[in-house]
């Protein structure tokens, strides 16, 4: 059975939905997350950019992965993203139900068959 600590929750904020659900998308079908919720409401984020104050809507993401999966994660969120610096943060998890983590770890193994190339 897997355990918690090998997985990893995700946050990535978006600038609008369209590319939210792109890279939600992008990254469920190259394996490197098992599921992805998109917050359809935007957040409202306010930080300092480049010495000011910035107030922006949001679309957040909450990525499920597996932490053999974040370098390749990372990587594809930073090369499908329109930020000069997206928010990646990825936060352990303590616990969860026996059967989501084992869907979690199923989900997230490679493709065994390829489709052929002929």
């Amino acid at each position: 059975m897997p355990a918690a600590t090998d997985f990893r929750l995700v946050l990535v904020t978006c600038p609008d939905l369209p590319e939210a659900r792109k890279i939600a998308r992008a990254v469920v079908e190259k394996r490197l997350a098992a599921c992805v919720n998109i917050l359809t409401i935007p957040v409202e984020s306010i930080y300092n950019w480049k010495e000011k104050v910035e107030n922006t809507s949001e679309h957040l993401l909450l990525i499920k992965t597996s932490v053999g999966k974040l370098a390749a994660l990372e990587k594809e969120v930073l090369r499908l993203h329109s930020y000069d610096t997206p928010e990646f943060i990825a936060i352990s998890l303590e616990s969860g139900s026996a059967a989501y983590l084992a869907w979690l770890q199923e989900v997230l193994q490679p493709e065994l068959n390829f489709p052929s190339s002929d």
